[in-house]
């Protein structure tokens, strides 16, 4: 039985392409801002603090027993705190941000670490959120990617022209009467909640295949962000779609096949980009 014949029948494999096409969704929009905004590094310190929540999450789930904690509680809250911290000390302490970028990136993952070596047994559920699994993929998880993808469509929809305005040049916004702080920071939880989006389809360590790949494929054939945008989202979907069947076909896992799938069309895609040309002196 191939990949399509299976999703028809199959309610594990439907869910999990829903939820591949939430992600995609997600990471198109808010990937093609990062990509622009070159701050990729930025967001994989997002992604990576997420292990500090997970596993303070699940210990506090499992020690005090409180089966309503769910680990994308956690993931949230680390997530939301990381871009908050990242974005402040960009607007008032520039000279520091790549510290900072380190500095939350190894302490969230070291914190998760610490959590995670307090919790009884091996835990699968923790193994999905790092590598993964968007298989287990349950119909309460689709309702939070929905709700998700929502807020971040509405706040994109209402605030895209600010949102352009700091990407491209955060001075010439000041003068424009745009409150830079204020949206920086809000883009910032943008990215924050496509992470948590992402993590249920690739998991934690490859978030930043779908976050800037497709968008950075996209911009080699366009200038203007809305085309990109678009053209990320549909990369997205082909990925992970195209992910999910050569993982069915070869019996790989999901997430780790998506990403290979999603950088070896970006090699091949580097051929239509423009090579920098060196100037003689």
């Amino acid at each position: 039985m191939n990949f399509f014949q299976a999703l028809l029948s199959s309610s594990i494999l439907q869910f999990a392409v829903l939820a591949a096409i939430g992600a995609s969704f997600a990471s198109g929009i808010i990937g093609s801002y990062v990509v622009v905004k070159r701050i990729v590094s930025l967001s994989g310190s997002i992604a990576h603090s997420v292990l500090s929540g997970l596993g303070c999450a699940l210990w506090l789930q499992r020690t005090y027993d409180l089966p309503w904690l769910l680990p994308i509680y956690g993931a949230l809250v680390a997530a939301i705190l990381s871009a908050l911290i990242i974005g402040w000390v960009h607007l008032y302490y520039r000279e520091r941000e790549d510290a900072i970028i380190a500095m939350i990136w190894s302490v969230g993952m070291a914190t998760g670490v610490i959590f995670v070596s307090k919790i009884p047994g091996f835990n699968v559920e923790l193994m999905n959120f790092l590598l993964g699994n968007v298989l287990w993929v349950s119909p309460g998880d689709l309702l939070i990617l929905g709700f998700l993808d929502l807020v971040i469509f509405v706040m994109v929809v209402l605030f895209h022209k600010r949102f352009l305005a700091i990407c491209f040049d955060e001075k010439q916004a000041r003068l424009q009467g745009i409150s830079v702080g204020f949206f920086y920071q809000l883009l910032l939880i943008l990215i924050a909640l496509s992470v948590v989006v992402l993590i249920n389809v690739v998991g934690i360590i490859l978030v930043l295949s779908m976050l800037a790949l497709p968008a950075s494929i996209a911009g080699n054939f366009t200038s203007k962000l809305t085309y990109m945008m678009g053209i990320a989202v549909l990369l997205n979907v082909v990925f992970s779609l195209g992910g999910l069947a050569i993982s069915y076909r070869l019996d790989w896992p999901a997430g780790a096949t998506i990403a290979l799938f999603s950088g070896l069309i970006y090699t091949l895609s580097l051929r239509f980009k423009k090579p920098i040309s060196s100037s003689t002196p």
